[in-house]
């Protein structure tokens, strides 16, 4: 009972965490099921992503509530990773858990310093139209879907930095076209790991139970934030992560 509790607590800390950045809190729960829970890195994938992806549909109809997601964004976004995900979650799950695990690291430090570098230089401001669509925005689903098929963590963290520097759109929806393109690639990484055994039931389950108490939390403070902090706080999250592996390997 107590290790429930401890689930559903953790859950909710990491749902919101989920909300505020878009990403439905896989991110952060791999590096937590690894360090405190000693789970191996593909395991730590598959167990987080049974509370991601109840997390990101959820988020994903509250960010469109806010900020009307359209179709013919999210339709090549969603499709693309959807395809590529699947790949890389096959690939994943033959992998070296030890590789795996440095690799990712990789991944997160490679993102802070993305993330870093883009707040300390100038930058077009956000446009109310998308600078590029379709077939730019495939090419995007395909990359963040194979990130996040191997990675388990939705392709959303690779999809919203590039959306806010490259296509010019704002944080917020960044986030939420983010969150259209990890639905679908979330899912099909969940039944690639499950299928090859790769999740713990008893852990995700409760945890996904108390993330979706509190992600909708943490998608109005994210709406609530200036944009700069937004991203401050975002890159500040992917170097914690990362840290926090580092002294797992």
């Amino acid at each position: 009972m107590l290790d429930l509790a401890m689930y559903l607590v953790l859950g909710a800390a990491l749902g919101t965490v989920g909300g505020l950045f878009g990403i439905g809190g896989g991110l952060i729960a791999i590096p937590v099921l690894g360090v405190l829970f000693g789970l191996d890195q593909q395991i730590a994938q598959g167990t987080a992503l049974v509370m991601v992806v109840p997390n990101v549909m959820l988020a994903l109809w509250r960010y469109h509530q806010r900020n009307r997601i359209e179709l013919r964004h999210a339709l090549p976004l969603g499709v693309m990773g959807f395809s590529f995900a699947w790949l890389g979650s096959i690939w994943a799950v033959g992998l070296d858990a030890g590789a795996m695990r440095i690799g990712f690291i990789a991944f997160l430090v490679a993102l802070s310093a993305y993330n870093l570098l883009r707040m300390f230089t100038r930058n077009a401001p956000p446009s109310a139209q998308m600078r590029y669509s379709w077939p730019w925005l495939g090419v995007l689903g395909a990359a963040s879907g194979s990130m996040g098929g191997l990675f388990g963590v939705g392709g959303a963290v690779v999809a919203t930095p590039v959306l806010t520097s490259v296509f010019g759109t704002t944080q917020v929806v960044a986030q939420g076209l983010s969150l259209a393109l990890a639905l679908p690639s979330t899912g099909v990484t969940l039944v690639t790991y499950a299928w090859h055994h790769e999740v713990d039931w008893t852990i995700g389950i409760p945890l996904a139970v108390g993330g979706l108490l509190s992600i909708s939390w943490g998608v109005k403070v994210a709406h609530a934030l200036p944009e700069r902090l937004l991203r401050g706080l975002f890159c500040g999250f992917l170097v914690v992560c990362a840290v926090m592996l580092t002294f797992k390997v």
